[in-house]
């Protein structure tokens, strides 16, 4: 296998860790300053984590009990306070220890006392799951222990938490190529002879061997792995066949990053040496529709409004029944960005769709056309590519490329 180089558990540590240093200071104290919060307040279970507490605490971490983080903006400086037993390797102060006899909740409340915020952010929100991640029970104990004055400035930290879930660092962006190229490896190693043996290999078959490579490579997978048969007749073989289009549907986790890609393979008949032009011809006018979609991609404007932009744009040039269904992506797969599109609704996603666009976010280019196939009598073949990029202030990027061109089997 030609795999990118992957690094050890040790070195990813470091790389995570590092990089989580370096969005505490550089990017909390922009996002809190961005959305109006003084202080913001994250608790959680051990076995029980709210979404954003995983991504605020170091590779290494072993997060006994009850876990409760306070950020609070002094205006000068960001203080990062660590009120568990949680080891949060420098990247906190911790201000609580169990042997001195002093309640976990009675030191929360002396620290919100003491600084007096004026709005205090809470992860609990209607709209975004990300941004919900405080039970109803530790809210009522948090209202119980501040008491009726302070309670009063507890705020869902909705925006807060989408700032700073979506946003993703210089550091980051030269991360997620690193990703993007080991999915794509991942892909190709899938997509060839030395996985698929036509006439035996099955869909499941494809499944379990890239499941069995990310973990090999001490990957995890970002969903369930999905291939799936795309043929011309209405042969209903699970065997992989001459003269079929494969496409996959897969994703990787690595260095806290999720990447998320659909692609086409087409299996080789004998003599042939290319793709028929009929197929050629689909992912060239899906490519087309990625290039019209990512075009109407603006800082401010919500997914809703993008998504109509770009049919809008595709329709005009007479794109052949295009569909959008894209989402943000990094720390977590569908979620805490602009929701554009689904395959059900191509007209509007109240709430998640309303999300605005900003720069230096991550997204999948999820998207599909359908159009007939005449070396395949004419037969109607939807044509479903997903490539990951990056929305910077210069434009937009594909991570690691995008796919142009079949996979040839």
């Amino acid at each position: 296998m030609n795999i990118p180089y992957i690094l050890s558990p040790r070195e990813q540590s470091r790389v995570v860790n590092g990089t989580l240093s370096k969005r505490f200071e550089e990017l909390l104290p922009s996002v809190m300053r961005e959305t109006g919060f003084d202080m913001w307040i994250i608790i959680c279970h051990e076995d029980n984590h709210d979404p954003v507490f995983g991504t605020i605490i170091p590779f290494e971490s072993w997060t006994p009990i009850l876990q409760i983080v306070v950020f609070y903006d002094r205006g000068d400086s960001m203080e990062r306070l660590n009120i568990s037993r949680t080891n949060m390797a420098g990247l906190m102060t911790s201000i609580w220890n169990p042997d001195d006899g002093e309640d976990q909740w009675d030191c929360l409340r002396k620290v919100v006392a003491e600084r007096n915020p004026g709005r205090i952010g809470i992860d609990q929100s209607d709209v975004i799951w990300a941004a919900d991640g405080l039970t109803v029970s530790l809210k009522e104990k948090l209202i119980t222990t501040l008491g009726a004055e302070l309670s009063q400035r507890l705020e869902s930290a909705e925006k807060l938490c989408i700032r700073w879930l979506e946003t993703r660092i210089p550091d980051e962006l030269f991360l997620y190529h690193q990703v993007a190229a080991i999915a794509h490896a991942i892909i190709r190693e899938c997509f060839s002879r030395r996985a698929i043996t036509p006439g035996v290999t099955t869909c499941e078959d494809l499944r379990w061997h890239y499941w069995q490579i990310a973990s090999d490579l001490g990957l995890t997978v970002s969903f369930t792995p999905y291939f799936r048969i795309m043929r011309g007749n209405t042969n209903d073989d699970k065997r992989i066949l001459p003269g079929d289009m494969l496409h996959c549907d897969v994703g990787i986790k690595y260095l806290r990053l999720l990447s998320d890609h659909q692609e086409l393979a087409y299996v080789l008949q004998s003599g042939e040496t290319d793709a028929p032009d009929g197929l050629k011809a689909g992912m060239a006018e899906a490519n087309r529709l990625q290039e019209i979609f990512t075009a109407q991609w603006q800082r401010g404007l919500t997914g809703n409004e993008i998504l109509s932009k770009a049919l809008d744009a595709a329709h005009s040039e007479g794109l052949s029944k295009p569909k959008i269904y894209s989402h943000s992506l990094g720390h977590f797969l569908h979620e805490p960005g602009p929701l554009m599109g689904l395959p059900w609704e191509q007209q509007r996603c109240p709430g998640r769709g309303d999300v605005p666009m900003n720069y230096n976010t991550c997204y999948t280019v999820e998207l599909s056309i359908a159009r007939p196939v005449p070396e395949w009598g004419d037969k109607e073949v939807r044509f479903m590519l997903e490539q990951d990029a990056a929305f910077i202030p210069n434009g937009v990027v594909f991570l690691d490329g995008r796919q142009t061109r079949f996979h040839l089997i």
